[in-house]
């Protein structure tokens, strides 16, 4: 009986030897604040990260297909979590403008005039004719004085992708990111140019 046990003892101490993949991560890149080119709006931005399944909180690459079936790579990450990159690239984008008195991370002790919220509920690659860097969201812009919405926006864009490693992938979704942040800022600002600001 000792035999065969201590056999399988050594095939598990032999598959345990096995090679490990190093585990890469990916960033996406942020605008960098540019000169003033407007005058400023006279509010204060507070941006919360998108609420979101699971899947988008963890650094995990999300891969799927326009089927309901998804998957994450193993060992390609990103280096933060989608929620957190997508707060982080919204609060750089509408900081480089210079047309807001300030733009922060929304944080317990955080106070402003209008808040940046909503739900994400894509980004992934998707294969299928070719592959595409999928993002899609709704976000609302909240006037917190008043207590009511002031803005609301829904994107969903598939930015293709280069070529099929994922690298190149990283790459489209790098630039669905900023198409998106420029979309939301853009929009920010023409509901903030009409909207009297007390």
């Amino acid at each position: 009986m000792r035999f065969p046990l201590a056999l399988v003892g050594f095939a598990l101490l032999l598959a345990g030897c096995g090679h490990m993949q190093p585990v890469k991560y990916y960033e996406i890149s942020y605008p960098a604040v540019g000169p003033l080119k407007q005058e400023p709006l006279n509010a204060t931005l507070l941006v919360r990260a998108f609420s979101t399944s699971h899947l988008y909180r963890e650094d995990r690459i999300v891969y799927g297909s326009d089927s309901e079936q998804m998957g994450t790579y193993q060992n390609e990450r990103w280096s933060e979590p989608p929620a957190e990159m997508l707060q982080n690239a919204l609060v750089r984008e509408l900081r480089s403008t210079g047309r807001f008195r300030t733009v922060t991370a929304l944080r317990s002790d955080s106070n402003g005039d209008f808040l940046l919220t909503g739900h994400l509920y894509d980004f992934k690659e998707v294969s299928g004719n070719g592959i595409v860097a999928r993002i899609s969201f709704d976000a609302e812009l909240r006037d917190l004085k008043a207590g009511k919405t002031v803005w609301t926006y829904t994107y969903n864009h598939d930015e293709p992708s280069n070529g099929k490693g994922v690298a190149a992938v990283v790459a489209a979704m790098d630039r669905n990111v900023q198409h998106s942040a420029q979309e939301v800022e853009a929009g920010i600002q023409q509901a903030l140019v009409a909207y009297p600001m007390k």
